[in-house]
């Protein structure tokens, strides 16, 4: 979908006379159904003054069209411009545009195509500019079949208006080649050398270039499946077996069967039950099938990982990553844009998204609204924050909201902790999360409680040297010192002699990096993921009283956001509060010591709560 569409002589006329914005603002009220943000607004109002001095010049015609705003089909992204025409041998082409407000990056030469700017008041990490445009263009070439059959070209650029490049400047870096020479950046002083770039392309107009990117059928190319097909050949690590054969087999019926209803598939399932291996299968079968389908997380540790298992850790394959998307983005989707969305971990699910929570309503709701058949990945024990809302019960509700066809099945085969099922009720037991559990576990599954924190660290530095598959973790007591993230000699953990950081924020995939054993992760770092071996730390907000486990949300680091608001629910309800509070504390840890797949070293900060776990293995 198009937000704005002209020719370019218009284009330069409503830029000239100030109605360029409020036309804008009027088509995203119309076709999104939203008002413009005021920093939004003013971002277009900008950005289009420096795009109409760009495109005033006689070599590029007239009646070239020039859009705004276009949604991508696949995925919930705009392009903020598109110029469309001829080239010199009448082939139809489209230049893409990316527009930047950005004044200054830092390269990140940990991370593939990232980059540090300020983005909304505060400094983050974001995609290069040069790869963003090349990724939109791959995206619209492996979905959109009139582009493929029509032999559109399409060349993608970035313009940083704002942007005083200096010399050997951080955003032309040699780490960034590769995209930068298939999508060049234009900087404020490149107005001649981007009027050239398009110039050399656009010839001529032509009003069938935006028709095909705006109407074409939505197929995914051969290549891409292909592609995306051939990295789970031979790699064990995706093999279904079992009940996870049943259910993919199903989900693809359900995918080729033909409905007018919306289509919801509730797959539950406990740690270890291989829900993220049978969701990447999923993607993959389903993608076959020529539908559009994208896998979902909130959380991007679970997505950046089986990303790069899957592509040997290249990000170049822009039709592999724009398959691996956040929740948070569907909030203004349009109705059934997808064929199928995949979310993993459904139970990580908020109701608002953005990073100040102030966009969406209800993250379920907006992933049903946006496509006719969605999966949905749960665990309602594995709820580890006050924002996580997405239960079985909900999803459900929301899917007879819109009417669907609901489908659900459980996942019971389990393939970590040894395949021990017991081990997961003895947790359940132990930590006082159900009743009328097992109160021991017979499998080989080697759970030990240590003495110290060394200890744990020493057993995973050794279980690693295997093949990279042991990690620490530990509940988030200790403040994440945000200055120094990426600095492995500043200690975040300190338990007497024992000293560690949490993982560091320079690298998006340090559960299967090479040397980051020595660093400790966090729930929100290893929830979806597993290893060999886990050793966990267990902090003062789980302890051992008079008989009984008790949970302290107050032991809690202050960075840590997983009970942020707890405060004020204790205020309305304080009985309720605290039952939110001791459930989330529980999850964390049951969540944590389910990691391993061979085995679990277990360190808890209050002795008593050591004794007692030590009594309980003894007696199992």
């Amino acid at each position: 979908m198009i937000v704005y569409q002209e020719t370019k002589r218009q284009f330069i006329d409503d830029t000239r006379t100030n109605e360029i914005d409020r036309k804008i603002e009027e088509k995203v009220l119309e076709k999104l159904h939203r008002r413009t943000a005021k920093n939004e607004f003013m971002a277009w109002r900008n950005s289009m003054q420096y795009m109409s001095n760009v495109l005033d010049d006689g070599r590029i015609p007239d009646d070239a069209k020039v859009a705004i705003a276009y949604r991508l089909p696949s995925a919930n992204m705009r392009i903020d411009m598109v110029i469309s025409g001829k080239g010199e041998d009448d082939r139809e082409t489209a230049i893409i545009v990316e527009l930047k407000q950005w004044q200054k990056v830092e390269k990140v030469p940990t991370k593939d195509a990232i980059v540090k700017t300020v983005i909304g008041g505060g400094i983050h990490e974001t995609s290069h500019p040069a790869y963003q445009a090349w990724a939109y263009a791959s995206l619209l070439y492996d979905y959109n079949a009139d582009i493929r059959e029509n032999h559109i070209l399409l060349e993608p650029c970035a313009y940083l208006h704002n942007y005083e490049a200096e010399a050997d400047d951080d955003l032309y870096d040699d780490i960034y080649k590769y995209y930068l020479d298939k999508a060049p950046v234009f900087t404020r002083h490149d107005v001649l050398k981007l009027r050239d770039f398009i110039a050399r392309f656009i010839k001529k107009g032509n009003v069938d270039v935006l028709y095909h990117i705006e109407n074409g059928r939505i197929l995914p190319s051969k290549s891409l499946q292909e592609n995306i097909t051939s990295l789970l050949l031979g790699n064990k690590e995706f093999t279904l077996i079992d009940d996870q054969k049943i259910i993919y087999e199903r989900a693809l019926a359900i995918a080729r069967s033909q409905s007018n209803k919306k289509r919801v598939y509730i797959i539950s399932g406990g740690p270890g039950t291989g829900k993220s291996v049978l969701a990447i299968n999923m993607l993959v079968g389903i993608l076959n099938l020529d539908q559009n389908v994208i896998y979902v997380t909130k959380n991007s540790a679970p997505r950046n990982v089986y990303l790069k298992k899957l592509t040997s850790g290249s990000y170049r394959k822009a039709y592999v990553d724009n398959l691996f998307q956040n929740s948070s983005k569907f909030y203004d989707a349009p109705k059934d844009a997808f064929d199928c969305i995949i979310t993993d971990e459904a139970h990580r699910l908020n109701a608002r998204s953005g990073l100040y929570k102030n966009y969406g309503e209800n993250q379920i709701k907006e992933i049903i609204s946006a496509t006719k058949m969605a999966i949905f990945f749960v665990d309602d024990d594995q709820i580890v924050t006050i924002d996580d809302i997405g239960s079985t019960e909900a999803i459900r509700k929301w899917a007879m909201y819109f009417d669907a066809e609901i489908y659900e099945d459980t996942l019971i085969s389990q393939f970590r902790c040894s395949g021990s099922d017991s081990y997961l009720s003895w947790i359940d037991s132990v930590f006082e999360i159900k009743e009328d559990v097992t109160d021991d576990f017979d499998h080989d599954y080697d759970l030990r409680i240590l003495d110290t924190p060394d200890e744990v660290r020493e057993l995973i530095i050794e279980k690693n040297k295997v093949d990279n598959r042991s990690r620490m973790v530990a509940g988030y007591c200790w403040d994440w010192i945000k200055q120094y993230r990426s600095d492995p000699d500043v200690y975040d953990i300190v338990i007497g002699d024992f000293k560690a950081s949490w993982n560091l924020n320079n690298t998006d995939t340090w559960a299967i990096d090479d040397g980051s054993v020595d660093q400790i992760g966090c729930i929100h770092t290893v929830q979806g993921l597993e290893f060999d071996y886990v050793g966990v730390i267990i902090g003062e907000d789980l302890r051992y009283e008079d008989g009984h486990i008790i949970t302290d949300h107050t032991k809690r680091a202050s960075t840590d956001m997983s009970l942020k608001g707890i405060k004020k629910l204790m205020a309305l309800d304080s009985k309720e509060a605290s039952k939110l509070a001791d459930k989330i504390i529980k999850d964390t840890y049951k969540v944590l010591m389910t990691r391993g797949m061979k085995g679990c070293y277990v360190y808890c900060v209050d002795k008593a709560l050591s004794i007692y776990l030590k009594e309980r293995l003894k007696g199992r």
